[in-house]
C-alpha cells in the first residue's frame, strides 16, 4: 500500500533515530579496550598472519566487511532488508528496503576517513557520491541501485579513525602466533621473514580511536567537488561540524543542496559581461536571490601550531 508524504517523513525520522542509536554500539564491536582496531591482518591455512598496510582503500573495505554482520542484524531488527550495490562504483553502498512496504527505501553510504595530522580538528575528507546523471535525473538508473527519487532519505554512516604514526606500522609483515596452536611447518611458501609471537594482541593495529556518526548527505556536503577529475560531491572536513551535521547547506536545507549540485558547473550567470559556470555557493545564492548569510562558513584546513586549538572559519 502506498504511503502519504507525511508517512514517509515519519518513516524517515524513525529510521534516522534508529540508525543513530545503532552506531553508538559499533565502536565496541571493532575496538580493543585501548581503542585499537581488533583486525590485525589476514590468515592463511598454514596459520600465518599477514599484516595490513595503511592504504585507505584497503582499510575502508575491510571495515565494511567487519561491520556488515552488525549492520545486517540491525536491519533485521528494525524490519528492513538490505540490497547491496550490484557494481562497485554504484550508489549507494546499502539500500535499506522496508519489509512491510518496499516503497520505503533508504540509501546508506559507508564513509571512512582519517584524522589529518597536519590540521588538528580536521579529517582528510571524503566524497558523497556523484552529482552526475543519476543525481540530476532523479528517475535514471545509471550507476545507482534504485533511482534517486525512490529513496525516502540519503544517509552517510561515517567512521573517523587515527592512523598510527609509527613507521613500522603499516609495513607488511608475517607472523606465526603461538596461541593459534601448532603450525603446519614445511608446507607453506612464505617469501617474507616469519616472526614468532605469543598472541594476536602483540601485533600492532594500523588504526585506532574510531568515531562513528550518522548524518543525511546534505548535512555533510561542501559546495566544492571532492575530487578534481570526477563529478563527486565534496565534504566538509572539520570534525566538530561533521558530528553536528553543520554543512554549508545546514541553514539552507536539502532542497537548496539538491538544486545547487544538480546545476553545478552547468548553470551560468552573467558577470562582467561574461557567462561563467556556477561552481560556488555564493554565486548560486546570488543567482537565485537567496540571502548569502544563510550559508554556513566552511571551517578551512589551516595549519594550526597548537593541536588543542579548535578549527575556526
Amino acid at each position: 500500500m502506498k504511503k502519504t508524504k507525511a508517512q514517509f517523513s515519519e518513516a524517515k525520522w524513525e529510521f534516522h533515530k534508529a540508525l543513530k542509536h545503532f552506531v553508538d554500539s559499533l565502536k565496541e564491536s571493532i575496538s580493543t579496550e585501548n581503542g585499537e582496531w581488533t583486525v590485525k591482518g589476514f590468515i592463511d591455512v598454514y596459520k600465518n598472519i599477514y599484516t595490513l598496510n595503511s592504504d585507505t582503500k584497503i582499510i575502508s573495505k575491510i571495515l565494511e566487511i567487519h561491520l556488515f554482520p552488525d549492520i545486517l542484524s540491525f536491519a533485521e531488527r528494525i524490519g528492513y532488508s538490505i540490497v547491496l550495490a550490484e557494481q562497485q562504483n554504484w550508489y549507494p553502498d546499502l539500500s535499506f528496503v522496508n519489509l512491510k512496504n518496499p516503497d520505503i527505501k533508504f540509501a546508506v553510504d559507508l564513509k571512512t576517513t582519517y584524522r589529518d595530522p597536519e590540521y588538528p580538528g580536521h579529517v582528510n575528507g571524503f566524497t558523497l557520491g556523484s552529482h552526475g546523471e543519476y543525481f540530476r535525473n532523479r528517475t535514471s538508473g545509471k550507476n545507482i541501485q534504485f533511482s534517486y527519487a525512490q529513496y525516502a532519505g540519503h544517509f552517510c554512516l561515517g567512521i573517523i579513525y587515527t592512523r598510527l604514526k609509527d613507521k613500522s606500522v603499516g609495513e607488511t609483515k608475517t607472523y606465526q602466533v603461538q596461541e593459534l596452536g601448532e603450525y603446519e611447518s614445511g608446507k607453506q611458501k612464505v617469501s617474507l621473514p616469519v616472526t614468532a609471537i605469543s598472541s594476536l594482541r602483540s601485533i600492532a593495529s594500523i588504526v585506532k580511536d574510531f568515531q562513528f556518526f550518522v548524518c543525511e548527505k546534505w548535512q555533510l556536503a561542501s559546495d566544492r567537488q571532492g575530487s578534481g577529475n570526477t563529478a563527486n560531491i565534496g565534504s566538509i572536513t572539520c570534525i566538530e561540524d561533521i558530528l553536528k551535521g553543520h554543512s554549508v547547506f545546514s541553514k539552507l536545507g536539502e532542497a537548496v543542496f539538491d538544486e545547487y549540485w544538480m546545476n553545478y558547473g552547468v548553470t551560468t550567470m552573467l558577470r562582467d559581461g561574461k557567462d561563467i559556470p556556477i561552481r560556488k555557493l555564493e554565486d548560486f545564492l546570488e543567482f537565485k536571490g537567496i540571502d548569502k548569510s544563510k550559508k554556513v562558513p566552511q571551517k578551512s584546513k589551516k595549519k594550526i601550531k597548537e593541536a588543542s586549538q579548535p578549527c575556526e572559519p
